[in-house]
């Protein structure tokens, strides 16, 4: 994966309101859209997109900035990466569909189901940024990542921290991972490689900054799972009990993960989405598990 793609997915573009963007798709069945974090792109869901695909049609975008997607022309908020996914996924005739953000792109997902509650029949939030990122640590910790990169320097070394250890936890043991030695060399690879592809991570971080959901989060009409490690540290528990309550949603909390649950756990996140979509009633959505 040199290029943080997705395997069994086929690599598109499309030229979205001034932004190129890069996806993946692939899959038979009912639709399900996938949107990255703060500094990821669709390469972070290598674990998690293969158990979904044998159910689902899936769309996996790059958010602009991120991976192969270049940068917006200009940021005033998270609305253009949330209409950027819309309008990718409308393209491909993906609407409307169930939507799972992480992080970053859990934040993305709201704004989407708020913008076009008619084009979004779920949301799924794992991990998600938005509620206690204004504190004094999480922003200051974000703020340095973001201009300082050290993923960049990880991300050439890829290999090297797949195979070892101690690079391995220096890299994801800090704030993201609850088990470093117990991610796959795949996983460490969809983390990393799409580090060296990025264009414009900071606009994406002062759009979460200032942006805060909790005066709109009631009138996201559609159902919601919120999906949290349960041992996530960059993120706390309280901001997924406050999402849970908030959004009338329901609540999976993963034992034995960190930030990174979607590359942690991804059988337990499989499972929950699954039994979630099919819990919710949403045609075609069956649960084989």
């Amino acid at each position: 994966m040199t290029d943080a793609k997705l395997p069994a997915l086929e690599e598109r573009f499309a030229q979205v309101k001034g932004v190129r963007i890069r996806y993946f798709i692939g899959g038979e069945g009912p639709p399900l859209v996938l949107v990255h974090g703060l500094g990821g792109a669709a390469s972070n869901w290598t674990e998690l997109a293969p158990l979904l695909l044998p159910r689902h049609r899936l769309l996996v975008p790059d958010l602009p900035g991120h991976g192969g997607s270049t940068a917006l022309p200009a940021v005033s908020g998270l609305e253009p990466f949330a209409d950027r996914v819309a309008l990718v996924a409308e393209r491909e005739g993906m609407l409307p569909a169930p939507v799972i953000g992480h992080s970053l792109g859990g934040m993305v997902v709201l704004r989407l189901a708020l913008r076009r509650p008619d084009d979004v029949s779920a949301i799924v939030l794992a991990g998600a940024a938005g509620l206690s990122i204004g504190n004094v640590w999480g922003r200051q910790l974000l703020s340095v990542f973001t201009s300082v990169r050290p993923g960049r320097l990880a991300a050439r070394y890829r290999g090297l921290v797949s195979r070892s250890p101690l690079l391995r936890r220096l890299v994801f043991g800090f704030v993201s991972v609850a088990d470093p030695a117990g991610l796959t060399n795949e996983a460490v690879e969809g983390f990393l490689a799409a580090q060296l592809l990025h264009t414009d991570v900071d606009s994406a971080w002062q759009a979460l900054r200032v942006d805060d959901p909790r005066q709109e989060l009631e009138h996201v009409r559609c159902p919601g799972l919120v999906l949290w490690g349960a041992e996530d540290v960059q993120l706390p528990l309280d901001d997924a009990f406050e999402y849970t309550r908030r959004l009338r949603a329901r609540l999976r909390v993963i034992p034995g993960c960190g930030h990174l649950l979607i590359g942690e756990r991804p059988a337990a996140c499989a499972d929950a989405i699954e039994r979630f979509l099919c819990d919710s009633g949403l045609e075609g959505h069956h649960l084989t598990v």
